[in-house]
């Protein structure tokens, strides 16, 4: 007896109908799907589950029923000569572990392992391509299983798929099925184009490669990096075939088609499921997208005995991996402040359970992803999570967001330590201009402080640095030159001798040059050449943090990015204050009259210097050109005043040579050099 349906099933059911035929219509249709792959298997799955407890709710015209999408009119029909089928899907291994007894009961060899062929689940676009005589006369999609769209002049344009079979043997009338993709790395090209020229960018490598197979120009899909995988053929006439489904990929294999290097044939249901675990492990690095694996019975005439459902062969099942891509709700926004500065905002999820974990947070990039995607905090969110790979927002279902959803904002302080935040036009990154101060940057800081060509504290490496700030011995920079030798000595992997000596080179540091201590700042895009421009025009520190942006740009190769750089560090308290203790703490230079390039001995002259030197290193010998006022270039033109070669002087020597620019040794160098000292 049918037992009666509740009204709440029956409304459940329309429900599940009418979304998913909505979904449908956005994927095949208008190549613009809303929901990612999970969300809409769970509404497939749950509708299937009441079909399955409540048979009488099935109809011809349920989602379940269909094999595929919906033909689009802008193709010409195109009829299967055999249908193209889908698959059902298995998500645990219970459920693979039922369909192989299932088979294993209808072929009648309960007690007998079962030869199945195994092969990734490429995550594309379904096709069949029709070969008569080995020529290929038709591509076309999938469309509702028996009717597709004839794309042929689109598929023509594919390199991954041959015009004409390669050998002998073809049959008369072959039909060829697989999927076209496009490799995830061409794929972020083919974004990365796209959104330079502000163009609408793809949600994933599936979407773009069904929204180039359907361009209405065939120009269009040829410019998209299309490829194409066999993975078994529907009719075949004319012509003996292997009898079974992986001699058949060897077969088209050696007739020119492209076949996943990753598939193989495996015994017993065992041998499926550790082949289902070791494509997972590779799943991160393979070229191209997979949402699971396919087994299928290997003798053909053991899938003609199984047969086939209404929609899907009895013989194959596709046991899907955790979807990489679920929703959620984006409760709220963080900014986190990396260690160069950089705000990251972070997205606050109500956790889902996606790509294998459980995530609560987010990556949104930058503000300006986050205005191209138009997050708000409220939404309903599309949340990717590939491997190791940080989680993202993806996009928003536009659908369910709510009236008080609220716009995300750029907080105009440091979360972190309360600095002005920085961000100049034309970048997309925004950043904390207390450098010297905040806490988020402190590593970055201090190694950089004390980088050779800043203050040149030998011996003050990545792990001593951690150490010393872990145990709250340095908060900034300053409180490099307040460390006594017992305290350094008493950290990991520091000895008594370790600390006496990093003690002294701390010491040395003291004295230094108002170039190198400029560098050492950390300004942003200031570098060595540009502290030392900067020195030389001012003189004196007070002198440049007093500069406004006009009065920077006056100085050789000072832009208004670097200037306005300049102007905003020194504009915060903090970096002043840490600068004022710093010069407490004995850190000092010797001032110089300020002066113009225009004014040194050796302005205007370019050299290079190549080879090793004994009396200075290269960069000394760098820094004493600068000095005088020339450029150092690392490579030779006809611009080039001389080079400077010493040993083991490789191509520029002889670059220099072959235009005849004149070549000094190191004598001629420190010649160069004495004078102006």
């Amino acid at each position: 007896m049918t037992p009666s349906i509740p009204q709440s099933v029956l409304h459940r059911v329309e429900i599940l109908r009418t979304r998913i035929a909505q979904h449908d219509h956005r994927y095949y249709v208008l190549d613009d799907p809303e929901l990612p792959d999970g969300a809409y298997d769970a509404l497939m799955q749950e509708l299937r589950t009441l079909e399955a407890e409540y048979p009488a709710l099935v109809t011809p015209d349920s989602p379940t029923q269909r094999v595929g999408g919906v033909r689009l009119d802008a193709f010409p029909e195109a009829v299967h000569l055999l249908p193209m089928r889908s698959l059902d899907n298995a998500f645990e291994a219970m459920e693979v572990l039922a369909f192989d007894r299932r088979v294993r009961e209808r072929l009648e060899r309960e007690d007998t392992p079962v030869e199945y062929a195994v092969e990734p689940k490429l995550d594309g676009v379904a096709v069949s391509l029709l070969y008569e005589d080995g020529l290929l006369v038709r591509g076309a999609t999938r469309g509702d299983g028996t009717t597709g769209e004839d794309i042929s002049s689109n598929i023509r344009t594919l390199r991954a798929i041959p015009l004409r079979l390669q050998g002998r043997g073809h049959p008369r009338r072959l039909e060829v099925r697989g999927e076209v993709y496009m490799e995830k790395a061409r794929f972020e090209a083919l974004n990365a184009q796209a959104q330079a020229r502000g163009e609408k960018v793809f949600v994933n490598p599936r979407n773009a490669a069904a929204g180039s197979l359907r361009q209405l120009d065939p120009e269009i899909t040829a410019g998209r990096p299309l490829s194409f995988f066999a993975y078994g053929v529907g009719h075949v006439g004319g012509a003996r075939m292997p009898d079974n489904h992986a001699d058949t990929l060897d077969r088209l294999a050696h007739w020119g088609l492209r076949v996943c290097p990753e598939g193989a044939v495996v015994t017993g249901v065992e041998a499926c499921l550790a082949y289902y675990q070791r494509i997972g492990e590779l799943r991160d690095v393979l070229p191209y997208e997979i949402d699971g694996v396919v087994y299928k019975v290997n003798r053909f005439d053991w899938q003609r005995t199984l047969g086939f459902v209404a929609r899907a062969p009895r013989w194959a099942i596709a046991h899907k991996y955790p979807a990489q891509e679920q929703m959620t709700w984006l409760r709220a926004v963080e900014f986190q402040v990396g260690r160069t500065g950089a705000l990251t905002p972070v997205a606050r999820l109500e956790p889902v359970f996606v790509g294998g974990v459980t995530v609560s947070n987010a990556t949104l990039h930058n503000m300006d992803e986050i205005q191209r995607k138009d997050v708000r905090i409220g939404d309903r969110v599309i949340v990717r999570r590939a491997g190791d790979v940080i989680p993202e927002v993806m996009a928003v279902v536009m659908a369910d967001r709510p009236e008080d959803a609220r716009p995300i904002v750029m907080p105009e302080q440091c979360p972190v330590c309360g600095s002005a935040i920085e961000r100049l036009e034309g970048e997309a990154v925004s950043r904390c201009s207390g450098g010297l101060y905040c806490a988020a940057q402190r590593r970055e800081a201090i190694r950089h402080f004390a980088s050779r060509r800043a203050m040149d504290i030998e011996g003050l490496g990545e792990r001593l640095i951690e150490q010393l700030v872990e145990r709250g011995l340095v908060v900034h920079v300053d409180d490099l030159y307040r460390l006594q030798a017992p305290a350094l000595a008493a950290l990991e992997r520091m000895g008594e001798k370790s600390a006496a000596n990093l003690v002294q080179a701390l010491e040395r540091s003291r004295h230094t040059r108002l170039d190198r201590f400029i560098f050492a700042l950390g300004i942003r895009e200031v570098g060595d050449a540009t502290a030392r421009a900067l020195a030389a025009h001012f003189g004196g520190l007070d002198a440049l943090m007093q500069a406004d942006e006009a009065a920077l740009m006056r100085v050789p190769d000072v832009g208004p990015k670097v200037a306005a750089h300049v102007v905003t560090f020194f504009r915060q308290p903090h970096n002043r204050e840490v600068i004022r203790r710093l010069q407490e703490a004995g850190v000092h230079w010797e001032e110089q009259p300020p002066r113009t390039a225009d004014h040194l001995p050796l302005a205007g002259q370019t050299y290079v210097l190549t080879g090793a030197l004994d009396t200075l290193s290269r960069d000394e010998a760098a820094d004493r050109l600068r000095a005088l006022g020339a450029q150092v270039s690392s490579s030779v033109s006809r611009k080039t005043t001389a080079v400077i070669a010493g040993k083991a002087a490789g191509s520029k020597l002889e670059k220099a040579r072959g235009l005849g620019i004149d070549v000094l040794d190191e004598a001629g160098l420190m010649a160069l050099l004495k004078p102006r000292e």
